[in-house]
């Protein structure tokens, strides 16, 4: 029988683009070594963007117990609730910047990140055993403790980045050569 290979989808954040920041290099050297990736475009803007829109698009991928998923900011705690309402096991999640319950970034980043929490956060350890968080010790969006918070509840390995910002393009992460080292 031939063993299955995993596959990879890495999920922006709120606004953002599936071209943004570290995910093109990101996607370009999973391929490199043969790897299928999906980088979705997920719906973006207020009123557009919310946890049914984003979970249409992944109800069209593959999402199995061979699937990796990399989430950047909002995204990690969507993936959350996505699979434990789906009921759905993955063999890794790898975050960056997520975060639960968090409101005050401002109206428009509140509208569309609150229909994404959840209360049983926890409960993700159900369908992945296997929990890496990325954060970092000056996000201008997100407070620290919340991160390391959202970090505490779920991971089993937590990296913070020193002046790391959003671990985006804006903070100078057009790659992100320590997520490799996860992969």
């Amino acid at each position: 029988m031939e063993k299955e290979l995993n596959n990879y989808i890495i999920i922006h954040g709120s606004f953002g683009s599936s071209d943004g920041n570290w995910f093109p290099w990101l996607k370009n050297k999973l391929e490199k070594r043969n790897l299928k990736v999906d980088v979705p475009q997920m719906p973006v803007g207020v009123g557009i963007q919310n946890f049914e829109s984003w979970s249409k698009v992944l109800n069209e991928l593959t999402i199995n117990e061979n699937t990796i998923i990399i989430a950047h900011s909002i995204a990690p705690v969507f993936v959350c609730k996505y699979l434990i309402t789906n009921k759905i096991k993955v063999k890794k999640l790898i975050f960056v910047c997520g975060f639960n319950n968090y409101l005050g970034i401002n109206d428009d980043f509140d509208a569309v990140n609150k229909p994404m929490f959840i209360d049983n956060l926890k409960e993700i350890k159900k369908y992945c055993n296997d929990v890496i968080c990325y954060y970092s010790d000056n996000d201008p969006y997100v407070k620290f403790d919340v991160e390391k918070e959202f970090a505490d509840t779920i991971s089993n390995k937590q990296y913070i980045i020193h002046n790391g910002g959003h671990i985006n393009s804006e903070s100078g992460y057009t790659k992100f050569e320590e997520i490799l080292k996860n992969l």
